[in-house]
């Protein structure tokens, strides 16, 4: 399986191009009825996943700027680690929630805002009425992004809205069915899109994933504009 940054060699994240390099063929829509598209993005190593994401974020970006964008990591770690490369894009407007026992009022402000900039581009979306053969490459406004472990994420149980975003990034794929699904249903809008990212050896829970859940799991395109 090849990565991105091992693909595009000693290149910066300006010259990759509305193509991100594929193990083998382009993936296909799930053909049976599930909540969203889901697709997985290989990666051959560790130390490339964090440069792949931030080709990835650039190349959306590109083709759809503005779009709401939800990063799930499962460690304050990994959170920290996303938070600081992200935020150094000039091209994303980020709202990070840091930790569960951030101060409730900054939480629900974060939450607020995030949605607050999904209905908007929604709006901005329809209004458009863009067809398949005249979508812009860009809308000219910064990627929104949210990052948050589990335990950060809005509470159903709380009554709190989901965050309806239209892409999740798995950035660390969750080991359980039950994890995955939560972040599905609580991060994204109904026919929105999933990319796990996975190093090598995640393809035997990614499967597990798949097979436990009846979700069809599909190898990203080559072409990301394919699917946004």
């Amino acid at each position: 399986m090849r990565s991105p940054a091992a693909a595009a060699g000693a290149s910066s994240g300006a010259d990759f191009p509305d193509a991100l390099p594929s193990p083998t063929s382009p993936a296909t829509t799930p053909s049976h009825p599930s909540p969203g598209r889901h697709y997985y993005l290989a990666v051959d190593r560790t130390q490339f996943k964090m440069r792949t994401l931030l080709e990835l974020l650039g190349v959306v970006a590109d083709r759809r700027g503005g779009l709401p964008i939800a990063i799930c990591v499962s460690s304050r770690d990994e959170l920290d680690a996303v938070c600081a490369a992200v935020a150094n894009l000039p091209f994303v407007s980020m709202s990070p929630l840091q930790y569960s026992d951030q101060a409730e009022a900054e939480r629900a402000s974060i939450l607020e805002k995030f949605r607050q900039e999904t209905i908007q581009w929604n709006q901005t979306s329809k209004a458009t009425d863009i067809s398949e053969s005249s979508k812009p490459d860009s809308m000219g406004t910064k990627l929104s992004i949210i990052v948050a472990t589990d335990a950060c994420l809005p509470l159903s149980a709380m009554a709190e809205a989901p965050l309806m975003a239209r892409v999740l990034i798995n950035y660390e794929l969750p080991t359980k069915k039950e994890a995955y699904l939560r972040r599905m249903s609580i991060c994204l809008a109904a026919d929105g899109i999933v990319i796990n990212m996975v190093v090598g050896g995640e393809v035997a829970i990614l499967k597990a994933l798949e097979e436990n859940s009846g979700l069809l799991i599909a190898e990203m395109p080559i072409h990301v504009s394919e699917i946004l």
